[in-house]
């Protein structure tokens, strides 16, 4: 009877490690996300003579960022990826919502490697879009590929028709692109492993909840480049 209860208590031992290591990992692959964010910004940001206008950045409300989406081939096809998006908020940028993207067409054929989307909401209608936590780019939400460079003072084209900016970055190279079709919705798996616990599109991204450490890295970043943009 000992031996039994011995091996009993070893296997749910076990068993209990094995289940925190597998929310480990879960957690780890959203922390995983917020770095990897931080990283297509710097990288974008950094570049000498290319990235996203600071007029534009710096008229964003909310700035989405999908990194290294799709890794396989594909021709005029997005099909998958996930991604984090803040927004301002009076007290700063808010905690991060995470969304996956599904389906849509780019407006370019890329191959083969994978590719960082960044997608820039810029007014409060496409602000409502996002909050929803369900839209579909080009339907629900106008789109249109963002102007690149360091100032895009002479282009106002984007002022005028566009609730949301978008950018692709494949092999090095960064430019706007164009995007329909793309369903945006909230991963709520990744919400949960980030969380703990389930937090809507409109809490987050209002500033109504507290964006976990594991955000800094990725919201220090934003805030960076956003001040920046602002000079």
């Amino acid at each position: 009877m000992k031996k039994v209860l011995v091996v009993f208590v070893l296997v749910v031992s076990l068993c209990s490690l094995s289940l925190a290591g597998d929310e480990s990992t879960k957690e780890t692959k959203a922390a995983d996300r917020a770095q990897a964010a931080a990283d297509v910004l710097n990288e974008i940001q950094g570049a000498p003579d290319s990235g996203i206008p600071q007029e534009v950045l710096g008229s964003a409300e909310c700035v989405a960022v999908v990194p290294s989406m799709l890794k396989g081939g594909f021709v005029f096809g997005a099909k998958y990826g996930r991604g984090l998006a803040s927004c301002r908020t009076p007290k700063g940028w808010s905690a991060p919502a995470f969304f996956t993207v599904k389906g849509g067409s780019f407006g370019l054929q890329i191959g083969g490697q994978a590719v960082d989307l960044v997608m820039l909401i810029m007014n409060e209608d496409g602000m409502k879009h996002l909050l929803s936590s369900k839209f579909a780019l080009g339907a629900d939400a106008s789109v249109a590929a963002g102007p690149v460079g360091r100032h895009a003072e002479g282009d106002t084209d984007w002022k005028m028709r566009a609730q949301v900016l978008t950018y692709s970055r494949a092999r090095g190279v960064f430019a706007g692109l164009t995007l329909n079709g793309a369903q945006i919705k909230q991963d709520k798996d990744s919400t949960r492993e980030f969380y703990g616990r389930m937090v809507s599109f409109p809490a987050s991204l209002k500033g109504e909840v507290e964006a976990p450490a594991a955000a800094n890295v990725f919201l220090t970043t934003l805030a960076k480049w956003a001040q920046e943009a602002a000079k």
